[in-house]
């Protein structure tokens, strides 16, 4: 056992206490906040994602406002996807990259006025890099990360909670789009998103002294579904091929090599931050791509190092970015982060703990 000493430098997020009292039994830090990672039953929080309804504090899912006159210029700035017809009430998933094309943060942008937008950033500093590209460029904004709080509700069951919660409308939201409205009270926008394929929600927090409220609120109206507690799960995030930046991504990654393309406008304006860089390299081609590596064994591995090297014909192809034992395959499975020149179907060997563990690449999603 080991304890985290609190430092201003460590954030709770406003759903610590009610996580505490749900049992929480670890965390991980995330854009220097508590991230609960487990609740002592792997199992039943896979299986409650996968089959019912999972309650997940992700307040670490810090928002970088842009807001002002010039405040649409800058988030086309940062990211290289048309937003000329993302409108009011719509997010988007963006590929924000340097000016090399290399990915430095997947966020979920939201549009909630003309001039005020929110990315909902990954674990990563994108407050000061919109400052510094914004000051370089003498834009006329205000950027901030404002009191706002994601709480997740995920899975099969999770339209039923939320429609019991908020009302029927919920069901209507297409997926990334959201509304700002209220329960007793609590101002929230509640989204159709959230880090899973099982389907689900995200309600954004307005008021952090009121997340407790906001988290008990939630836990009741899902009882009739038998909703628990649970958190972004990485069995889940691997099966359903999910990337996490930061861990199936180095600081040479491009959106083109992790299966970003889609979302990348080639024709967005010059002054976009990375996309000269980005259409050369869509001409050029990348010289990686992310496959998925399902490895021999009939017991879960536990890889300490990762990256681990990936090996085709004796030569170092690439590296394997995570590993995880999928229930549902009866396999340790992860992404691999390869050379365009190793394939669907080939046999590789992954370097695991001074073993040499036999693999097969595959197409990503492994469901």
């Amino acid at each position: 056992m080991f304890s985290i000493t609190p430092s201003t430098r460590i954030r709770p997020s406003p759903f610590f206490d009610a996580t505490v009292a749900e049992g929480v039994t670890s965390f991980t830090v995330y854009n220097r906040m508590l991230m609960p990672t487990g609740f002592g039953d792997p199992e039943a929080e896979y299986r409650r994602l996968l089959e019912g309804v999972a309650l997940w504090d992700v307040a670490v899912e810090r928002q970088v406002q842009i807001a002002g006159p010039d405040a649409a210029r800058l988030t086309q700035i940062l990211v290289p996807r048309d937003l000329r017809k993302c409108v009011v009430g719509q997010g988007r998933y963006v590929a924000m990259c340097n000016h090399a094309g290399s990915l430095i943060n997947d966020p979920i942008l939201l549009k909630l006025a003309d001039d005020r937008y929110w990315l909902s950033i990954a674990d990563s500093d994108m407050l000061f890099w919109a400052r510094a590209i914004a000051a370089e460029r003498g834009l006329d904004v205000a950027i901030s990360e404002p009191d706002v709080s994601p709480l997740a509700v995920q899975g099969p069951l999770a339209e039923d909670v939320v429609a019991a919660l908020f009302g029927d409308w919920v069901r209507d939201l297409r997926y990334f789009w959201f509304r700002e409205t209220e329960i007793a009270g609590i101002p929230v926008a509640v989204a159709r998103s959230g880090w899973s394929k099982q389907g689900g929600f995200e309600i954004y927090l307005m008021d952090g002294a009121r997340g407790s409220e906001l988290w008990h609120l939630v836990r009741e109206a899902g009882r009739p579904w038998d909703i628990g507690p649970g958190n972004p799960n990485a069995v889940e995030r691997i099966e359903s091929g999910l990337l996490s930046w930061g861990g199936d991504t180095d600081d040479r990654t491009n959106p083109f090599e992790v299966r970003l393309g889609r979302f990348v406008d080639l024709d967005v304006p010059d002054e976009v931050v990375g996309i000269a860089a980005l259409r050369r390299i869509a001409a050029e081609g990348p010289v990686r791509h992310q496959l998925g590596a399902v490895l021999e064994g009939e017991a879960p591995l536990q890889p300490t190092v990762l990256w681990s090297d990936i090996e085709l014909d004796g030569r170092k192809v690439g590296d394997l970015t995570n590993c995880a034992w999928s229930r549902r395959l009866g396999r340790n499975i992860g992404f691999a982060l390869v050379s365009v020149s190793a394939k669907p179907g080939d046999a590789v060997e992954v370097l695991i703990g001074g073993r040499r563990v036999p693999a097969a690449l595959v197409e990503l999603p492994f469901f």
